[in-house]
């Protein structure tokens, strides 16, 4: 299995515990942990896939260091822009946007570990 698919295996695995999470939580909050799990997905799947795309070559740490800052950007705008913006409850959405960047950089760590030992 290549790095692109285990990347993509994680990416769905994810994205699947995530929606279940999201439906099980109940309808109360299942909106805004919606909206969490949509933008976390959406902003993590390009900045991954660039960083395990940058493995191996000078242009790693940076490439790391600035899918870092859009994460943590990401998490600034969600805070101070879009919840209040869209009438939601700042910790679900923060909560699950939170939860979905960190799962998705244990994908990536993952597989990263394993391209680099050859597996």
């Amino acid at each position: 299995m290549t790095a692109g698919q285990s990347y993509l295996l994680g990416f769905a695995c994810a994205g699947l515990v995530g929606a279940a999470l999201t439906w099980a939580i109940g309808p109360a909050l299942r909106k805004e942990v919606a909206a969490g799990l949509i933008l976390g997905l959406a902003v993590q799947a390009p900045l991954g896939w660039w960083t395990l795309r940058s493995i191996g070559t000078g242009r790693f740490q940076l490439v790391w260091v600035l899918g870092m800052l859009v994460r943590l950007a990401l998490l600034g705008v969600a805070a101070l822009v879009l919840v209040p913006a869209m009438g939601w409850r700042m910790t679900p959405v923060l909560g699950a946007l939170l939860a979905t960047i960190l799962a998705m950089l244990l994908v990536e760590v993952l597989t990263a570990l394993r391209e680099q030992s050859g597996s």
